[in-house]
């Protein structure tokens, strides 16, 4: 079963008819991104709304900006409030100021995070990458993929006995 039948199949959120090939091209358009193949052919499925699903159709663009900056801003955060910083970085700026200044221009260098639901996120354009929950700088692996993350996050069957393997530059190293 998909992610997307196991999810409907729940019943637990409604779900919209799915974003047609035109959406999602608008949508990666306009936000500067690739859905990772399994993470389109979900939306394509069938497109989960409520409470936590990323409005995609949503007149709300800036929520939709603000969940996409949440995995940076959040690292952010913690580079100019509790001194963070990522060893690849090099050595840290003393100032916290000069520090996340620094620390947002490598942060453009790392693979986009794209909102799956609430703080759960999948790398841009890497298909068949583990689900990421991502809160500042704690980030832990929340599924192998997609059908495990629901497996996990909502309880709908067995969860995958394998190991997730985090494959993305710079946010495989904060797990």
């Amino acid at each position: 079963m998909t992610a997307a039948e196991l999810l409907a199949a729940s019943g637990r959120f409604p779900i919209a008819p799915g974003l047609s090939d035109a959406e999602l091209a608008a949508i990666e358009d306009e936000f500067g991104f690739t859905f990772a193949g399994d993470h389109r052919a979900f939306l394509s499925a069938g497109l989960p709304t409520g409470r936590g699903w990323p409005d995609w159709r949503g007149p709300d663009r800036a929520a939709l900006r603000e969940r996409l900056a949440w995995p940076v801003e959040g690292v952010l955060f913690d580079v100019g409030s509790n001194d963070f910083w990522y060893g690849g970085w090099g050595p840290r700026p003393p100032a916290a100021e000069a520090a996340v200044a620094a620390a947002r221009g490598y942060l453009l260098t790392a693979p986009r995070l794209v909102p799956v639901y609430a703080h759960r996120f999948l790398p841009a354009g890497v298909s068949g990458h583990p689900v990421l929950s991502v809160y500042q700088t704690d980030i832990i692996y929340y599924g192998v993929d997609l059908t495990d993350w629901l497996h996990r996050e909502f309880g709908l069957g067995s969860a995958s006995p394998g190991e997730p393997r985090a494959t993305v530059p710079f946010w495989r190293d904060l797990l």
